[in-house]
This record gives C-alpha cells, sequence and structure tokens, in this order.
C-alpha cells in the first residue's frame, strides 16, 4: 500500500495518516491480522516524526481499526461480521458528517444526483 501525505496541507499530517490507513483497510489493500510497519520505520518512510506517526496509531487504535501488541506491534482488526449491524455511535458520527459534506457540496453547487452519484462512486471503491 502506498501512503501519501501532502506536507502542505492544513490537513494534519497524523489525520492524513490516519485517513490513508483507513482507506487501505477500506479498499483491502491491508487486510485483518496484517501487521502494520513500526512507527519508527513508518516515520523514517515518510520522513516525519515518530510522535506523528504514534498519534495516528493512537487515533486508529482508539477507533477500532487496529490493535496494539507488545510482540507484533500494530495489527489491522477484524471489520464488522457479514450481516452484523453498524456500531450506533459510528452512525450518529457519519450522519454528521454527510451532513456537512451534503451542506458543502450544496454551497458549491452540487445537485443531489450528483452528490449521491459521488457517494455511491467512493464507496464501490471499497468494494474491491
Amino acid at each position: 500500500m502506498i501512503i501519501r501525505i501532502d506536507t502542505v496541507s492544513t490537513t494534519p499530517i497524523y489525520v492524513q495518516l490516519r485517513n490513508e490507513i483507513v482507506k487501505g483497510i477500506g479498499r483491502g489493500e491491508l487486510s485483518e491480522g496484517e501487521c502494520l510497519p513500526t512507527v519508527r520505520q513508518l516515520a523514517a518512510d515518510l520522513g516525519v516524526n515518530s510522535m506523528t506517526v504514534s498519534k495516528a496509531y493512537q487515533t486508529l487504535k482508539a477507533e477500532g481499526f487496529i490493535e496494539t501488541d507488545r510482540r507484533r506491534g500494530a495489527v489491522v482488526r477484524a471489520g464488522v461480521q457479514s450481516g452484523a449491524q453498524p456500531d450506533e455511535r459510528y452512525r450518529e458520527k457519519l450522519e454528521g458528517e454527510l451532513e456537512l459534506l451534503s451542506a458543502e457540496a450544496k454551497i458549491k453547487g452540487f445537485g443531489r444526483e450528483e452528490f449521491i452519484h459521488l457517494c455511491s462512486m467512493a464507496f464501490a471503491g471499497m468494494e474491491g
């Protein structure tokens, strides 16, 4: 998996790193049980501070995307089982973020159908 970080972006690097890893899991580029690089290794590879990578890993762990093990390091955590109900707290977060994205899209001139099409295409990209 290739991780892209934009050092001139206003988005903090740890957030960009978190987002890239989540997208990698969603696309199937990172699978359940796969070990992520060590904090030091990933920091060296990306040319960022190791505390930045550590913060991204802590965020991913708190959100349930990875687990940490003293022997294996950071490991991709199992996703939702097929047929299981999504977490209700996540549903609330998703609704809030979609509401904000919908408002921004409307303000920027996107129509409903175009917005839904873009959402559909993004989700399809996660289905492998």
